[in-house]
């Protein structure tokens, strides 16, 4: 298989400069608007023989996810989102699951949602380091009642990377949930050290939305059960007077049939990330995250978000007084730089392509800052 060059990848970026909310959506990449047209012509023409093209896009979608992920095919389903694959997982658990409160709400809610609901499985809440979980703070809180622990791969409010590898020491046998959404496709993560992955397309991969995968182990497999199982979530074709068993593998998380210009949207994106290699890109985005750290330095503004390159992706959190995080904000939105501010907090979130003229815009909203700033 040909390879593709980091600049080739990087010259896929067709957003204007400024753009620094990676975390919050990514702009499409030139190779999934492409490919997403090409499929809304299909469709818009309904050319003779055109609907087999949309069916393979399910086996597509898996297989280019199998290729990031180390989990076989059969293993993945696709998913309309991350939190469809957060509720099909904590409605299948019995026992407790050990999780942060503090984690992006779609992994604390579907827990609540399901214990409310069946009564079979119930939320442990970790006390963790400023939002940071770690294994020291699972080792120390977790116990005989746990059957599953969760975690954000990457946490979208701290921008913390979380351990999976220390993770899976510390629990052992338990189901590992990840919420990989901050960092899936730009994150060289352990991904096989995990029992359920749930990941969506729209952030770093840049596939828009309606995208997403699970992913789940053997184990993962064995222990949960499909409660929401439609009729394509069988091993039969045609369930035409019957009511069959859920399949026993992943298609068993499927309820309908699944969008296939959004599962062709996924797979051009994955395919292309698997071609240039996440380290490479990975890479690219410890480079910007520099950058943009140096640059909060250079003005005072405090960073509160790891600086080690183990525990950070492509987020970088800015603390101002709170006095002036409206200002801060402002400066950056008056220098077209787009950014999430959230909870007193500035969320900053690079990727690959992220160019001089961005740093350049950031460094001037930076500088009007720094000159309105009273202290």
């Amino acid at each position: 298989m040909a390879s593709v060059s980091i600049e080739t990848f990087i010259a896929g970026f067709g957003e204007e400069p400024g753009y620094l909310d990676y975390a919050r959506v990514g702009p499409l990449s030139r190779v999934v608007a492409e490919e997403s047209a090409a499929y809304l012509r299909l469709l818009e023409h309904g050319r003779h023989g055109s609907l087999e093209a949309f069916a393979a896009q399910d086996t597509r979608v898996r297989a280019a996810a199998a290729v990031l992920t180390g989990f076989d095919a059969e293993q993945i389903v696709f998913q309309p989102s991350t939190t469809h694959g957060l509720m099909h997982t904590m409605f299948g658990l019995e026992g407790g699951v050990l999780l942060s409160a503090d984690e992006f709400p779609s992994l604390p809610i579907s827990v609540v949602r399901a214990h409310e609901a069946m009564n079979v499985v119930r939320p442990v809440w970790l006390e963790t380091d400023r939002g940071r979980v770690t294994p020291g703070l699972i080792r120390e809180q977790i116990d005989d009642a746990v059957a599953a622990v969760a975690v954000s791969l990457v946490d979208s409010r701290t921008g913390y990377l979380c351990d999976l590898e220390g993770i899976r020491q510390v629990i052992g046998e338990r189901i590992l949930i990840v919420d990989a959404i901050q960092g899936f496709g730009v994150v060289d993560a352990p991904w096989q050290l995990a029992d359920v992955v749930v990941a969506g397309g729209q952030k770093w991969c840049r596939a828009g939305w309606g995208t997403g995968i699970m992913a789940l182990s053997d184990r993962a497999l064995d222990r949960l059960t499909p409660v929401f199982s439609g009729y394509t979530g069988t091993d039969e074709l045609e369930v035409w007077g019957e009511v069959p068993p859920p399949s026993g593998g992943a298609r068993g998380y499927r309820v309908s049939n699944p969008d296939p210009i959004a599962e062709a949207r996924f797979a051009a994106a994955l395919e292309e990330l698997a071609l240039v290699g996440v380290p490479a890109v990975n890479a690219a985005i410890a480079d910007r995250v520099t950058e943009v750290i140096d640059l909060a330095d250079e003005f005072a503004i405090p960073v509160v978000s790891s600086r080690d390159e183990q525990e950070r992706a492509g987020i970088v959190v800015l603390e101002p007084p709170v006095e002036q995080v409206a200002l801060l904000s402002a400066s950056l939105h008056n220098h077209g730089v787009t950014a999430t501010t959230r909870l007193g907090t500035v969320r900053l979130s690079v990727h690959a392509g992220t160019g001089e003229e961005t740093l350049d815009m950031l460094r001037a909203a930076f500088v009007s800052y720094a000159t309105a700033a009273v202290y």
